[in-house]
């Protein structure tokens, strides 16, 4: 199980009340980009969008003149968000930006696979290790899982060959082949 029915309900209604839940996507839009151009994707999931941010940013500073088009087909998966819902396509390039420290613990491996069998050839994973200044409709912290990098390695190594690890303090960036 990827997320549970209640816990799919209280992001989708964190979302509705929080207007800055699920927005901070956007600020990777060059790195997304850079990787996506330097994969050559055909397609880029964007796997926990929110708000669809990263999509906005993206869309913004690097759309053709028409501002209508990228380079390569951009789509995005959340299952708390209304029409993003529907399961993904397997991608060239997964971006998954702070959405894991969000997964239920007990979904943690099944959505880690999920994202491995979604991969054909690069992912770029960024987490939060530190508590969100949100909290759920339920008093619970919005980061269910805050555990530091050397914590994720191994989860992350084990389904992907590490190209690059960055610890920026309160999150870490990671960029992972697939095998």
């Amino acid at each position: 199980m990827l997320i549970s029915p209640a816990y799919r309900e209280l992001n989708a209604e964190l979302h509705a009340r929080n207007p800055a839940y699920g927005t901070s996507g956007g600020k990777w839009a060059a790195k997304v980009h850079r990787l996506a151009t330097q994969y050559e994707a055909v397609q880029v999931l964007d796997y926990g969008s929110g708000k669809g941010s990263l999509r906005q940013a993206l869309y913004a500073t690097f759309a053709g003149t028409t501002g209508t088009w990228l380079p390569y087909h951009f789509y995005e998966y959340d299952p708390a968000i209304p029409d993003n819902d529907e399961r993904p396509e397997r991608a060239d390039f997964v971006v998954c930006g702070d959405v894991l420290e969000h997964i239920e613990p007990d979904c943690l491996y099944a959505v880690l696979d999920d994202l491995h069998n979604l991969t054909r050839k690069a992912i770029l994973l960024i987490v939060a290790t530190v508590p969100a200044a949100k909290t759920l409709a339920d008093g619970r912290n919005a980061h269910l899982i805050v555990e530091p990098g050397e914590w994720w390695f191994p989860k992350l190594a084990s389904r992907w060959r590490i190209k690059e690890f960055q610890d920026r303090g309160g999150h870490f960036l990671c960029l992972g082949e697939a095998r």
